[in-house]
């Protein structure tokens, strides 16, 4: 009895692997007449390392727009930035202050 032939190995197709891009989405800062120019610039300045002039600018556009993207990252990212900025606290140069701004965050289009 003779041994069973063996055939070559078939090489197996190989698939290509697409990288899943998570789409981005925007954080918002939006405006109230309860936070001062230095309280969003400080906060720039810590939360997202902007220099004093780019907060500047951005408290200047949230003030004319009533709000201003601040970053445009993945979910999970902005969901923390967004947390970050509600757990910031009020402003100490506005007495009547009595928490953080508010954030939100949105699909980037």
């Amino acid at each position: 009895m003779s041994e069973p032939m063996t055939l070559p190995a078939i090489p197996q197709p190989r698939l290509k692997e697409r990288t899943q891009r998570q789409p981005p989405y925007n954080v918002i800062l939006l405006n109230d007449d309860d936070h001062s120019y230095e309280y969003v610039i400080a906060m720039l300045q810590v939360l997202f390392g902007y220099p004093r002039e780019k907060g500047y600018q951005m408290a200047k556009e949230v003030d004319s727009t009533g709000r201003v993207i601040l970053l445009t990252t993945t979910r999970e990212h902005a969901e923390l930035k967004q947390e970050q900025i509600h757990a910031f606290g009020p402003d100490p140069l506005m007495a009547r202050c009595q928490g953080s701004m508010t954030a939100v965050i949105e699909p980037a289009v």
